[in-house]
């Protein structure tokens, strides 16, 4: 059974794989024996989790700024000079911004929107050339979007820019699965919960406002490393190769169980 879930040899982009969610993807695949870049905007960052990720495999680093598509495409031809084939896209990559409705600026839109949707889908389709010579029918290429549950239900907080792109990218996801289909390349999405990242700092690193958060989640914790790692390896594996178009909520219960 270990086969079924295995990904050894396997090349993989993580965006946005210097941090919190990405990092954590990003050391499951290397762990699991994939060959991995990460990226993310700020090199030293990237540098960074690339030689600490190393330790423990094949882990490369390409700085990039994917909220523009000169900057998706540019990250596409970084990763085609080392990968010619593309077993697994991760689209991690992401931004948010907080305001008051009344008060919440045009760049809060301009910024999330160009990096959580608009990246999303111009690296995807500057990579498709790798991902179809990866793809065969017993095992297609995969990509995988990294939604919110954010996208599901209203949050409580004022992330209205956010909060609709993470909607916006679990259609698209189903969207080029629909189209992908054919050509052997599964497209899902992962809507985790909370998780400790950057964007759940203000929180999360407050013991009352943590305490709080974890309450609110039926099994009463938050997301750890191996909770997105073992289904991201379900999804890039044999194991779920059968399975595209799907958002698949990580959340502890908090969207199934309300």
């Amino acid at each position: 059974m270990s086969d079924l879930f295995d990904v050894s040899g396997k090349t993989a982009l993580v965006t946005g794989g210097s941090r919190g969610i990405g990092m954590m993807i990003a050391r499951g695949l290397v762990q699991a024996g994939a060959r991995v870049i990460v990226s993310s905007r700020k090199s030293a960052d990237v540098e960074a989790a690339a030689q600490e990720l190393s330790a423990s495999g094949d882990c490369h680093a390409i700085a990039a700024d994917i909220s523009t598509q000169q900057g998706a495409q540019a990250l596409a031809a970084a990763t085609r000079e080392r990968f010619p084939s593309l077993d697994i896209l991760v689209n991690n990559a992401g931004a948010a911004w907080g305001a008051p409705l009344e008060e919440f600026p045009a760049l809060g839109w301009q910024k999330v929107l160009s990096t959580n949707v608009e990246g999303v889908f111009h690296l995807t389709v500057a990579l498709l050339a790798e991902l179809r010579a990866a793809a065969s029918v017993e095992d297609p290429a995969r990509v995988i979007n990294i939604g919110s549950i954010n996208g599901l239900q209203p949050p409580a907080v004022e992330n209205y820019s956010y909060s609709a792109s993470k909607a916006a990218v679990h259609m698209l996801t189903r969207h080029l699965a629909k189209r992908l289909a054919a050509e052997h390349i599964t497209v899902n999405a992962i809507a985790p919960g909370p998780f400790q990242s950057k964007m759940m700092a203000y929180a999360l690193d407050d013991p009352e406002m943590r305490q709080a958060v974890e309450s609110g989640v039926p099994l009463g914790r938050i997301g750890r490393p191996d909770d997105i790692a073992g289904l991201t390896l379900f999804l890039a594996s044999r194991a779920g190769a059968y399975m595209t178009g799907a958002v698949v909520p990580l959340d502890g219960g908090i969207t199934g169980c309300s």
